[in-house]
């Protein structure tokens, strides 16, 4: 977040392919003191991300040809190489299968599509309120937990 003044302005990078997500995110997220990146084509949020520094990218499971989960791990690599800065991912996902590839590919949160705008602005200010994670904790829960499909699946939790 950058101030100006005594206004904290906050910037996302919206990455998705489909016009209803990114007018979505921007409906629930807009203010006077938010801006937005939009881009549609998953290869080139790494490059976005090393020309401007971002409070956190909100990802569509489909960005072009190239999906959240190679992004948020391409973007890990990275950030782990020295290569990048670390930018807060959100991911936005299809079903309940995908999480545990958001877990896998260190996403802060995610949420399962459809999303209403007040759990997708709680969890952004939830995930921009803690720490960066350098390492992901696996228990640390960034929106509310829905119930498992399954026994042998966990509810979703921040990765």
């Amino acid at each position: 977040m950058t101030c100006r003044g005594n206004v904290q302005l906050v910037h996302f990078l919206v990455a998705a392919d489909a016009d209803y997500v990114i007018a979505d995110v921007i409906a629930a997220l807009a203010g006077p003191d938010v801006s937005f990146t939009i881009c549609r084509e998953g290869r080139e949020v790494s490059r976005l991300v090393n020309e401007r520094e971002y409070d956190a990218a909100v990802l569509d499971l489909q960005i072009g040809s190239m999906g959240a989960m190679a992004v948020t791990m391409a973007l890990r690599l990275d950030e782990s190489s020295g290569n990048a800065p670390h930018v807060k991912v959100l991911m936005l996902l299809d079903r309940r299968a995908d999480v545990h590839l958001a877990k896998r590919s260190a996403a802060e949160a995610w949420l399962v599509k459809p999303v209403d705008a007040l759990t997708l602005k709680r969890t952004i200010r939830t995930m921009l309120a803690g720490p960066p994670a350098t390492e992901p904790d696996m228990d640390a829960a960034v929106h509310p937990p829905a119930e498992p499909e399954s026994a042998e699946e966990d509810a979703p939790v921040a990765g």
